[in-house]
């Protein structure tokens, strides 16, 4: 356990007094954490002595993606997003429901011994987008604000909202007698999972707000303890929220947009440490993903897999998304663009292992094709998302929704 823990604490060490050097080049944190945990986990040099279960490694990637959500939602641009709020609108109004659904048709077509449900789970988990995973897109000064707006609240909003979906097909995978009453599940599932989610998540964030500015005004927060605060509060919307039948995710990432909207001095200070410490939990959970998930799954691809993977990040995405963005200002070459950066990552993983975990007939297929899309992504966005900015110009015209 000790060298196992010394190897995850050295990566990281050696990943933070490198960090600024390596996200100038096209290698991704995610991708060299991801490389090391396959390279050091049993399929490799087998260092890594791994005996997390599917339940350790699902709360660590949730608690992982809910500070990472609070933190971008935080360091939005409200102003910007105010302005163009029409483009997110349109790529989770149109464009995810769209995606899904052609998730499904491509499915059907590689997959025809799996049951249309099972294949409708399969497009549901492997919508959502982790804006993290392309985070030189979404931090780029050669990217249009509106754009790296829209991307980041795309990427926190869609994982919520396809949680209760995810979670209904799940059921119906598993308890078959259950579809006839799909759309008395579904619908009323996720009307209840996103209110309360976003409920939890403004009131704890507001509350929250106000009682650090009471508090700092007193001079009460000590200056270790500034490290944690916004820790904890991001954590508090997304466990809150969940214990009390809510979507987390939706929960942490409003209530990072409610902690954004308050213009203090202090603000970013609090929220470095909280950016610091997603980080550093991101790229461990990409080790493990790396070591114990990735290299198990190598055995179990097949042709028809990484075809549907492949069809999954670029034509099940880019597609709806082209469409989605019709009568917009942006150019045709901006619209591939903002379809390609759909990167799968923390909240596919989450998916997967719940899948995994429940055990519907097709799980083999189902984990082993989101595992080969999510692992295809970290590799492709990875090494894309630096270059591809480089369609921009330095000094863009601002752009308006038609």
């Amino acid at each position: 356990m000790y060298l196992t823990l010394s190897i995850l604490f050295a990566l990281v060490f050696l990943y933070s007094i490198l960090a600024g050097g390596l996200e100038r080049s096209s290698f991704s944190g995610a991708l060299l954490f991801t490389t090391a945990g396959l390279a050091l986990g049993p399929i490799g040099l087998d260092a890594l002595e791994l005996n997390i279960q599917t339940e350790g490694l699902k709360l660590l990637a949730e608690l992982t993606l809910a500070l990472v959500l609070f933190t971008d939602a935080a360091n939005t641009n409200l102003t910007v997003l105010r302005r163009h709020i029409g483009l997110p609108l349109r790529l989770l109004l149109i464009g995810l429901p769209l995606t899904i659904f052609l998730g499904i048709g491509a499915g059907l077509l590689v997959f025809p011994g799996v049951s249309a449900v099972e294949i409708a789970l399969l497009a549901a988990l492997l919508a959502p987008t982790d804006a993290a995973l392309g985070k030189a897109v979404v931090t780029s000064p050669r990217v249009p604000p509106m754009l790296r707006g829209s991307l980041n609240v795309e990427s926190g909003l869609n994982d919520g909202i396809c949680v209760p979906v995810v979670l209904s097909l799940l059921i119906i995978a598993t308890e078959p007698e259950t579809a006839q009453s799909f759309r008395q599940l579904a619908i009323p599932l996720i009307i209840e999972e996103l209110g309360k989610g976003a409920v939890i998540g403004v009131v704890l964030a507001w509350g929250g707000h106000h009682m650090i500015e009471f508090a700092n005004k007193r001079g009460w927060i000590r200056e270790t303890w500034r490290q944690i605060t916004i820790i904890g509060l991001a954590l508090l919307c997304f466990t809150a929220a969940q214990a009390f039948g809510g979507s987390g995710f939706i929960a942490a990432f409003v209530g990072g947009l409610v902690y954004g909207i308050y213009r203090r001095p202090y603000k970013h200070e609090f929220l470095a440490a909280a950016e610091g410490t997603g980080d550093a939990f991101a790229l461990v959970t990409w080790v493990i993903f790396g070591a114990g998930v990735m290299g198990p799954a190598l055995f179990l691809m097949t042709p028809e897999i990484v075809l549907y993977a492949l069809l999954s990040l670029t034509v099940v995405r880019l597609l709806p998304v082209y469409l989605a963005l019709l009568g917009t200002d942006l150019r045709p070459v901006e619209r591939l663009f903002v379809g390609w950066f759909g990167p799968r990552g923390l909240a596919s993983v989450v998916f997967a292992i719940i899948v995994l975990d429940e055990a519907p007939d097709n799980v083999g297929i189902l984990t082993a094709t989101a595992v080969t899309t999510i692992s295809l992504s970290v590799v492709f966005h990875g090494l894309t998302a630096k270059s591809f900015t480089r369609i921009f110009k330095k000094n863009l015209p601002k752009q308006t929704e038609t």
